[in-house]
């Protein structure tokens, strides 16, 4: 079996270290060729993920907040491409982050959804969400989550 035949690797991408560390990981663990698709989430105001430090907009202006995902998401597609993936990027607009990532997933019908955790657990999960759990919770697809390092 190639690489080719094991199925599309959506790679949920933030521009944190943890998503980082996440391709990185999926890079070690994984056979290498595989396509992938690194998706960025984004919303207005709240955006959602960290830009490259060159990248400079005003997250209450839509049209520059997309601009800034399309970039974070390339440049965590080129990271998955170092790791060994044929990946490319995607960036859209979703009001929960964990949806969006399933539904493209879903659209892309991924045979892997890959992410990394924040540990968000205890009181400030129940408040905050934990993007990683609801994605694992909700998705029917096979899904790794990378936790951070000690």
């Amino acid at each position: 079996m190639n690489a080719g035949d094991l199925g599309r690797v959506l790679f949920a991408y933030d521009g944190s270290d943890l998503a980082r560390l996440a391709i990185e990981e999926a890079g070690r663990q994984l056979e290498p060729g595989r396509d992938a698709v690194v998706l960025t989430v984004w919303r207005p105001y709240g955006v959602g993920f960290i830009p490259p430090p060159e990248v400079k907009f005003d997250a209450a202006a839509t049209d520059q907040v997309g601009k800034a995902a399309e970039e974070t998401a390339a440049q965590g597609a080129s990271m998955a491409q170092a790791a060994g993936f044929r990946a490319q990027s995607l960036a859209i607009k979703e009001t929960t982050t964990w949806k969006g990532i399933a539904r493209v997933a879903d659209d892309l019908d991924a045979s892997m959804i890959v992410l990394g955790s924040h540990g968000k657990s205890g009181l400030t999960g129940i408040f905050l969400g934990s993007v990683a759990g609801a994605v694992a919770a909700h998705s029917g697809r096979t899904v790794l989550i990378v936790h951070r390092r000690a």
